[in-house]
C-alpha cells in the first residue's frame, strides 16, 4: 500500500521513522513519500519536504513565515492528491495536520489516520469538531486520552501503548556505555564542531534539556545554567537537539563552564543523576530514564499565564509525567513561578542523598505502570493495515 505522513517536527520523525518500521514488517510493498526528516528518509521513500522548513513557534514566528506556511500546505494538498496515497497518516503538529485532514475530507476519499492525536485536552479542545469530521481513526499514546475522547466526546480512538516508553525501555536493554566511554565518544564529535564547549568528564551529571525550538532554549537555557552552576560538583551537559545549528548554541554556553552532547539525549539521560527539562516529551523520557527532575518553562506576561493556567487552560499540569499520574510527581516552573531562585531550590531537592529525590523515584513507577508494556508502532501498524484491508481497497498483502 500507499502511505503518506506529515510529521513537522523532530519528535514527530522519531516517531513516524519507527511506524514506517512496523508498516513495513506488516506490509512487504509498503512505499513511503512524506513531509518529515532525516529518521524517516532512513526508513526509504520520497521525502517532499523537510520539517525544518515547516517548523514556526509562536505568535510572531508564524505570523512572519503565514506566506511560507500556506505555500507548503498547497505544496502538500497537491502532492497528495497526485500520488493518491491509500492512506494519509498525519503525526501531531495540528495547526498544520489539521488544514490536510479537512482539505482530504471535503476534496477526496483518502482516508485520513492521526497517529499521536492532538493534546487538545489541553488547548483549543474546540478543534475535536474538526477532528471528529475529518479524521477516520485515531491513535492515541497516552493513557488518559481515551477517556476524554471516548467519554467526553464520543469519539473513539485506538490506545496503542506509548512509544516514548517503548523506545526507553530498548535503548536501556541495549546500552552499556561507561561515562567515561560516553565522554570520550562526545568530545571526539565536538572536537569537529564550531561549538567551543568545555569537555565532558567523570563527574556527577546535571543534564539540560532545553527544548527542541529556538525560542524554548533562548526563554529556559540561560536560567537553567545559572541554577545549576551552583551545584559545583556537578558538571552541566546540554542535550543538543537535531533541529538546532551549533552556531546557535554557541551564543548561550560559550564562556561557560556547559558541555555539549548533541543527538545523544538517551545516552545523556544514562548518565545524568538529575535533570532540568522543559515541557514535553522529554519530561516523560527523563522519568522512563528514571531520573529526578525539575520542569521549567518560561513564558511571556507571567502574571496573565498564572491566571490563563488556572481559569482557562483545561489541565492541572504542564508535564506529561504529572498528566499521566493525575498528581504532581515533579515540580513545575511555570510562569510566574519559574525563576533561577526557584530552579536552584528544586534542583537541589532531588540531587542524590535527598528525601524527595527517592520519593519521586518512587512515584515514577506509578507512570510506567500506567503506560503499560506495547510496543505502540507495532500495535498501529497492525491496526492500520488491518483497517485498510477491510474497510476501504480490499487490499490483500
Amino acid at each position: 500500500m500507499k502511505y503518506y505522513l506529515i510529521a513537522g517536527e523532530a519528535s514527530g520523525d522519531l516517531h513516524a521513522s519507527h511506524l514506517m518500521h512496523s508498516l513495513k514488517k506488516i506490509d512487504s510493498r509498503a512505499e513511503f513519500r512524506f513531509f518529515g526528516g532525516d529518521l524517516m528518509a532512513a526508513e526509504g521513500g520520497t521525502c517532499v519536504k523537510h520539517y525544518k522548513e515547516l517548523a514556526y513557534m509562536g505568535f510572531v514566528p508564524v505570523l512572519l513565515h503565514l506566506r511560507t506556511i500556506f505555500k507548503n500546505m498547497a505544496m502538500c494538498k497537491h502532492d497528495i492528491t497526485v500520488w493518491q496515497p491509500d492512506v494519509v497518516i498525519l503525526v501531531d503538529y495540528p495547526g498544520f495536520n489539521l488544514n490536510i485532514a479537512n482539505y482530504l475530507h471535503t476534496r477526496t476519499s483518502i482516508p485520513v489516520y492521526y497517529y499521536i492525536s492532538p493534546k487538545i485536552w489541553a488547548w483549543k479542545e474546540y478543534r475535536i469538531k474538526s477532528i471528529k469530521r475529518d479524521v477516520d481513526e485515531l491513535f492515541s499514546i497516552l493513557p488518559f486520552e481515551v477517556a476524554f475522547y471516548e467519554h467526553k466526546h464520543h469519539f473513539p480512538i485506538h490506545y496503542v501503548g506509548n512509544p516514548t516508553a517503548d523506545e526507553v525501555r530498548r535503548f536501556r536493554s541495549g546500552y552499556h556505555e561507561t561515562q567515561a566511554d560516553f565522554a570520550k565518544r562526545m568530545n571526539e564529535i565536538n572536537a569537529n564542531s564550531s561549538v567551543k564547549a568545555v569537555p565532558i568528564n567523570t563527574r556527577p551529571i546535571i543534564a539540560l534539556l532545553a527544548g527542541s525550538r529556538k525560542q524554548e532554549i533562548k526563554d529556559n537555557l540561560p536560567a537553567m545554567i545559572v541554577a545549576a552552576r551552583r551545584y559545583e560538583n556537578y558538571q552541566m551537559v546540554l542535550a543538543g537537539a537535531p533541529s538546532i545549528d551549533d552556531d546557535y548554541y554557541a551564543r548561550f554556553i560559550e564562556g561557560t563552564e556547559v558541555r555539549l552532547a548533541r543527538n545523544e539525549t538517551y545516552a545523556l539521560l544514562s548518565h545524568a543523576k538529575a535533570a532540568l527539562v522543559t515541557s514535553g516529551t522529554a519530561t516523560l523520557e527523563a522519568a522512563m530514564f528514571d531520573v529526578p527532575q525539575v520542569v521549567c518553562y518560561e513564558t511571556p506576561v507571567p502574571h496573565l499565564i498564572r491566571f490563563a493556567f488556572n481559569h482557562i487552560i483545561k489541565v492541572k499540569y504542564i508535564s506529561l509525567v504529572n498528566l499521566i499520574a493525575d498528581r504532581e510527581i515533579v515540580p513545575e516552573l511555570l510562569a510566574d513561578r519559574f525563576s533561577e531562585t526557584n530552579i536552584a531550590s528544586e534542583l537541589g531537592k532531588i540531587l542524590p542523598d535527598s528525601a524527595h529525590r527517592n520519593h519521586m523515584l518512587q512515584a515514577y513507577q506509578e507512570v510506567h505502570r500506567r503506560l503499560g508494556n506495547e510496543v505502540a508502532p507495532d500495535n498501529a501498524a497492525r491496526i492500520m493495515v488491518s483497517l485498510l484491508k477491510e474497510n476501504y481497497n480490499g487490499y490483500s498483502d
